[in-house]
């Protein structure tokens, strides 16, 4: 019996106590896979590379989107899609219809406000642009959604005007793309007019919803629960 037991917990471990450059191919892609499951955030290849050093750039990415065209083949609710400039697991678009029904309590407690919302996607597609000039589309001030904004991590101070008393003028940053599922800006919702006029300003606030709708449903589906 105690040889037994010797033997099984030697098969346990015979991963750990094998080198890496050792790992059959198959493996590989298996340990990818695993590192993709375990984070809530987009992890782009340079991260996958530092974690696998002895494996080339091309092969890792190759074996990334080997994963992400098995999901897609074979129909899983769970996708490999590109956020961020990095690769991430989240939950297949077409059923998050019922991912909201499962977390419509909690989830409505970490959205942002229209008011935010607005501001929010003015920012994205100015930017830069300063508060002062917000608040002229707005009509409103916004010194607390700027501050709201900003403890989010969803914008951040780019430089400063140069104009009198050098304003400070905001982008938005990588979390923003996080948080509404964006591999880059050019995945916004098209604007065909700029300044946008307040019921435009609502129109987008609502496609950002959407996006942020999606996003918390994925994030739900792997069950981390959580928002940026």
């Amino acid at each position: 019996m105690k040889d037994i037991i010797v033997e099984s917990k030697q098969k346990e471990s015979i991963y750990d106590k094998r080198p890496f450059e050792n790992i059959p191919e198959d493996n590989l892609k298996a340990a990818i896979e695993a590192v993709l499951f375990s984070t809530d955030k987009p992890i782009s290849c340079d991260q996958i590379r530092r974690i696998f050093n002895y494996v080339d750039s091309q092969t890792l990415l190759k074996k990334v989107l080997e994963l992400k065209e098995e999901y897609e083949q074979s129909n899983r609710g769970i996708r490999i899609c590109e956020v961020a400039g990095g690769f991430q697991m989240i939950a297949s678009p077409h059923f998050s219809h019922f991912l909201r029904r499962l977390y419509k309590g909690p989830q409505n407690q970490e959205r942002l406000s229209q008011a935010a919302m607005e501001t929010l996607a003015i920012i994205a597609y100015k930017q830069p642009i300063s508060k002062s000039e917000i608040e002229v589309l707005r009509k409103v001030n916004i010194d607390g959604v700027i501050k709201t904004l900003q403890e989010r991590n969803l914008i951040r101070v780019l430089g400063h005007k140069k104009t009198p008393g050098r304003p400070k003028v905001y982008g938005t940053t990588r979390v923003f793309l996080e948080y509404f599922g964006l591999n880059s800006l050019e995945e916004l919702p098209k604007m065909e007019k700029f300044p946008p006029n307040a019921e435009q300003q609502q129109s987008f606030a609502e496609q950002f919803n959407n996006l942020q709708n999606n996003k918390m449903c994925e994030k739900d589906e792997k069950g981390t629960g959580k928002t940026a």
